[in-house]
């Protein structure tokens, strides 16, 4: 047991009282402490009522089906406002489609949801492949490395820039305001929320000069483009502007970033499905949306209900904050067969909760999956095994489920 795990800040989830466990925790998911933690109130209170210092009232939404309840009824429970369980600062509010109700929502996303249509993945494709070609023969054999560094983070953030139409050489920037927007003090990542403000500060100022060359320039299909043009963005304010590329940015690296390094986690933890795909590489279409099951990158999103909502045996007030626990959802052994098992040639692979449902569902959940397979399709072909070789280092938050830290040697074929 990791000294984290004897830490009085992280009750034993077993033994402790209900009303102890805080799922609050910048820890939770440290060495997957979160998954005794689920497993318990999935079993003895499902809709887990909890006093939040600072906060108030929120209620914890564990199972599969009340999960996929809240997320299709966007009528009854709102997401006006914010996505995570602390509000929008007044003095510093980020609005951005995802934490909008239509018709607004809607709209703003209409106007960016073509970066990813199926035509446009199609073309993308032999990019993404030619790059991750690159960052894995450019790895070094037979020694240590971090994976998360050199792979996940150089992967995604490529993807990114290409994206926004991002100058490539300064892509970097991108995987720190990544970073930056979902971190609080005890993230370890800004030392204050001053420190954190004046970063973002930084990236609006870099994409505004983007904005404007791009609204003088005739519309094409990078990102910034896409809103400088966009019907119902083009006279967005400067915060409005910031929030948008805060999801998209967020939203384009942090899942699939992660994903990639707890894929290479979950083969070494279960060996025998490590061994399966080699011997078939061509599970792995099936094998992409397993990973992020069991990864579920962003733990959970938030609602507010518009009104009293009953809620199996729980009646939860107008105005009260609900979280969807996609990371509890997707261990739910009443809906998804051996749920703690990673398992890659399992039937119904797609029956999880990682990208959400209803009118906020994921719209980059296609590329996402494309470039987890890409990449695990040139892996097979150059490898013999990507082998783990000490301990990640976790992300502080219990939102973003993430590492910071992937020691690992490849071996070539």
């Amino acid at each position: 047991m990791s000294e984290a795990l004897k830490t009085p800040l992280r009750p034993d989830p077993e033994t402790a009282a209900l009303n102890e466990l805080d799922l609050m925790l910048p820890d939770l998911f440290h060495d997957d402490y979160h998954v005794k933690v689920f497993e318990r109130l999935r079993a003895e209170d499902p809709i887990y009522r909890q006093e939040v210092e600072e906060i108030g009232t929120v209620w914890n939404v564990t199972k599969y089906q009340d999960i996929m309840a809240v997320d299709t009824d966007h009528e009854r429970f709102s997401s006006e406002g914010s996505i995570v369980v602390t509000d929008q600062e007044e003095d510093f509010p980020l609005p951005m489609f995802i934490a909008m109700d239509p018709p607004k929502h809607d709209r703003q996303r209409r106007e960016v949801n073509g970066a990813v249509a199926p035509r446009n993945l199609a073309v993308m494709e032999g990019t993404i492949r030619g790059r991750v070609q690159k960052i894995l023969d450019d790895l070094p054999v037979g020694e240590a490395f971090n994976w998360v560094d050199l792979v996940s983070i150089e992967l995604t953030t490529q993807m990114l820039a290409t994206l926004f139409d991002f100058p490539f050489e300064d892509r970097r920037k991108l995987t720190r305001w990544s970073d930056v927007a979902t971190a609080d003090e005890a993230s370890g990542i800004v030392d204050s929320e001053e420190q954190r403000r004046e970063e973002l500060g930084e990236c609006l100022a870099y994409f505004t000069e983007l904005w404007n060359q791009r609204v003088n320039q005739p519309p094409a299909g990078d990102l910034v483009s896409m809103l400088a043009h966009g019907e119902s963005t083009k006279n967005m304010g400067p915060m409005e502007y910031l929030g948008n590329l805060i999801l998209l940015i967020v939203g384009g690296n942090d899942t699939t970033r992660n994903s990639i390094s707890g894929g290479v986690r979950f083969l070494n933890q279960f060996p025998d499905e490590y061994q399966k795909l080699m011997a078939n590489p061509g599970l792995i279409p099936n094998m992409v949306p397993e990973i992020i099951r069991f990864q579920t990158p962003l733990a959970y999103m938030r609602r507010t209900t518009t009104q009293d909502v009953q809620l199996g045996d729980k009646l939860i007030p107008e105005g009260d904050r609900v979280l969807m626990w996609y990371i509890s959802g997707n261990r739910d052994s009443q809906v998804i067969d051996q749920a703690d098992r990673f398992w890659i040639d399992r039937p119904k692979a797609r029956q999880q909760l990682s990208f959400g449902f209803g009118i906020h569902r994921c719209m980059g959940n296609r590329l996402a999956e494309m470039q987890l397979r890409v990449l695990w399709e040139e892996i097979v072909s150059r490898f013999e095994r990507v082998e783990v070789v000490g301990d990640p280092t976790y992300v502080n938050s219990n939102f973003v489920r993430g590492y910071s830290d992937l020691p690992v040697i490849v071996h070539r074929k």
